[in-house]
């Protein structure tokens, strides 16, 4: 299949993706094998998703309402949900400013709450 050009793009947590992926593999398990990259797609997703696809859609949001995220890192942190405040750093890491201790609590809050 070659694709002309992309009509839409969104953001998926790897929550979502793994959901997303169980409905592809319900739909083809009768119909036909599952192809080798849909496989280790599948088993990625169940290896390293946490939580469920509507905590990690409502984390996304919760998160975008501070300051200074973007959809990108709000996205990263849902499918990471770092404990400490050195694994925030290092999501941060490549952004041109650095967070202080109050914006860090903040989002690790959001985190064990969610």
């Amino acid at each position: 299949m070659i694709v002309k050009s992309v009509l839409q793009e969104d953001l998926l947590t790897l929550a979502e993706v793994k959901e997303i992926l169980d409905q592809i593999r319900l739909n083809r398990a009768e119909e036909e094998e599952l192809g080798y990259e849909l496989r280790r797609a599948i088993r990625h997703a169940e290896l390293f998703s946490k939580g469920t696809a509507e905590e990690s859609r409502a984390m996304v949001a919760e998160l975008m309402k501070l300051e200074k995220m973007s959809p990108e890192i709000a996205v990263k942190i849902a499918d990471i949900r770092p404990v400490t405040k050195d694994e925030l750093r290092a999501i941060y890491a490549k952004e041109r400013f650095t967070l202080s201790e109050e914006e860090l609590n903040n989002i690790l809050e959001i985190v064990f709450r969610g």
